[in-house]
């Protein structure tokens, strides 16, 4: 099958290709730049592209055109902004890019009848926080404080809207949880931050090292993304899905960052930040019941493994190894662990 995944240069969207590669499909990619020593650059993804498109997804006659022109099966969007760090220093640019962008895509995907399966993907901070422990369903009220989080609250709005408004490709809400992995280059994420300090010697700095995370690794994030589309292909599957993990991988920030640097060695530590921050949730937790139940998934990875999979994957890339193959690696390793169950 033909895949198209948009943000396919970044940290999950480099970890999809390599899923779907390693599977036999081929797949092309509409996306910006990769950053410098991403995941994309350091596996060297191009290679395995049938269709490396760089466009901004804020160019709605340009992503008509390459998604038509394209013709996929199946479209994963992933292109955002994602940061929500990022989205208080450039608001502007995060609702253009997550809320405009998704439209370009939606209006692109209606206008290609070769697509037999949509997955947009949201975030698990779309939900209206009040710092549930049960964690929210799909059920539960949108609604965010943040540029970042409000704009994909209104992304996932809008394609819900769009699904009901319009004909087209079957389309469902892929809502993520807090994914961790290895390749992960991008800037005011724990493990990045993390792994760039071990690496040199140097004490982390956290900046919320009190705050409760589901804590999941890309494979399982991924995994869930991929049973989402298997119903959409088998005429099930629309709407909205929690992708997350259980309640034993609900940790915080701090004692995240410990097992981390006891995994690391050679003396790995990490510190409370002084600095001042953005205002950031205490509390984000999904509940899975629906994905479990609906599509026989849930995570294969527990907490300890999914933190392991993360730090080892940098230790041997820091010792030299090649990150494509350990890459590959690990997704063989994780399909094998399907084929065990």
């Amino acid at each position: 099958m033909h895949y198209l995944v948009t943000g396919h240069t970044g940290f999950k969207g480099a970890w999809l290709v390599l899923m779907l590669r390693a599977e036999g499909h081929i797949v092309s990619g509409i996306a910006l730049d990769p950053l410098p020593g991403s995941l994309y650059e350091t596996a060297r993804i191009s290679e395995l592209m049938a269709s490396d498109v760089r466009l901004d997804i804020r160019d709605s006659a340009g992503i008509r055109k390459a998604v038509t022109q394209l013709s996929p099966d199946v479209v994963y969007h992933l292109a955002a902004q994602p940061l929500v760090v990022e989205s208080y220093r450039d608001p502007r640019t995060t609702f253009e890019t997550n809320v405009m962008g998704t439209l370009n895509m939606l209006e692109a995907v209606g206008a290609t009848p070769t697509v037999a399966a949509h997955i947009v993907i949201t975030t698990d901070k779309v939900y209206r926080n009040v710092d549930r422990v049960e964690g929210y369903s799909e059920r539960d009220a949108l609604g965010a404080a943040d540029p970042y989080s409000s704009s994909k609250a209104m992304a996932d709005i809008l394609t819900q809207s769009w699904v009901k408004s319009f004909p087209g490709a079957p389309t469902a809400i892929a809502r993520g949880g807090n994914v961790i992995g290895g390749g992960d280059n991008a800037a005011n994420r724990l493990v990045p931050d993390l792994v760039a300090a071990f690496a040199t010697g140097e004490i982390a700095s956290l900046r919320f090292p009190g705050a409760v995370r589901p804590w999941q690794h890309v494979l399982d994030c991924l995994d869930g993304y991929r049973a989402i589309e298997r119903a959409l292909l088998a005429g099930s599957g629309a709407g909205e899905w929690n992708i997350g993990p259980g309640r034993e991988s609900f940790v915080t920030v701090g004692d995240f960052a410990e097992s981390a640097a006891a995994l690391w060695g050679n003396g790995a530590q990490w510190q409370a930040s002084d600095d001042a921050h953005a205002p950031e949730a205490n509390l984000l937790s999904l509940d899975p019941k629906k994905a479990s139940e609906q599509l026989g998934w849930s995570s294969r990875l527990k907490y300890p493994e999914s933190l392991g999979w993360a730090i080892d994957w940098h230790k041997e890339v820091v010792r030299g190894a090649d990150p494509r193959t350990v890459t590959e690696n690990q997704i063989n390793s994780y399909r094998n662990l399907g084929a065990q169950e």
